[in-house]
Formats: C-alpha cells, sequence, structure tokens
C-alpha cells in the first residue's frame, strides 16, 4: 500500500489488556446485517484528525456494534487492526477499492464511499473474527 500503514503491534503491558468498545453504526447502511452474515469483515472509521479509536484498539479487543438510537446487537473480537495516516485522494481510492467489499461496501457504491472520504487525512480499519449476536440482546 505504500506510505502512511501503520500495523498496531506493542509489548508495552498495557496493550495485552483487552479492552471493549462501542461501534454506533448508521442504521440506514444497513451494516449490521452484514456484520451478521458475514459479508462485513471489517469496519473502517475515517477521519480528518485523530480520534479514539485511534492508538487505542488492538488484536483481542471486543467491539459491541448498535445501530444508532437501538440497542447493542452483535459482539465481535478484534483480529486485526490497521491504521493509515497521512492520506491523500489518491490513497483513500486505494484503501477503498483493496478493502471495500470486506468492508462491506457494493463495487457499486465505492465511488460514493469515496467522495465522502476522499479528504480524510486519517483510516483505522478493524478486522473481526465471525461475529455473533450479542447474548444481551
Amino acid at each position: 500500500m505504500g506510505g502512511g500503514e501503520i500495523e498496531l503491534i506493542s509489548n508495552n503491558w498495557f496493550n495485552k489488556i483487552a479492552m471493549d468498545h462501542i461501534a454506533i453504526m448508521r442504521k440506514s447502511w444497513g451494516l449490521t446485517d452484514k456484520i451478521l452474515s458475514g459479508e462485513k469483515k471489517i469496519e473502517s472509521r475515517w477521519y480528518s484528525a485523530k480520534f479514539s479509536p485511534w492508538d487505542k484498539i488492538k488484536k483481542g479487543d471486543m467491539v459491541y456494534f448498535k445501530n444508532s438510537g437501538e440497542l447493542v446487537r452483535i459482539k465481535s473480537k478484534v483480529r486485526r487492526v490497521v491504521q493509515f495516516a497521512g492520506l491523500n485522494p489518491k490513497k483513500v481510492k486505494e484503501i477503498l477499492y483493496k478493502y471495500g467489499k470486506a468492508d462491506g461496501i457494493e463495487n457499486n457504491k465505492l465511488s460514493k464511499f469515496y467522495a465522502r472520504f476522499k479528504n480524510k487525512k486519517y483510516c483505522i480499519l478493524i478486522f473481526f473474527r465471525k461475529s455473533c449476536r450479542d447474548k444481551a440482546v
């Protein structure tokens, strides 16, 4: 992929403690259903500045997914995290075309997402293991 890609690896004792995270999804995008079906295997977050979970989420953490205004539906364990910094429109396009399908984005919607993210400077890709319905739901 080239410059700007950072894979989180650390031997710091604090980073060995698993953490829980909540991902709030736009219901209109239908992504929680894609997570449950296995069609969506990555969660991406795009930012103009570094925001949480930048440098905070890691392999082994648990992510709980919910649609905005609803209860938690899904839990998933983080398998891998990749962060991209210093993005430009060309790099954003490369990331979307390389990881878009695994992120639950249909090919015919890639240009729509590119228009939304092309000026973002940071991207986090959170790869998760098989997801399941949260037992509390």
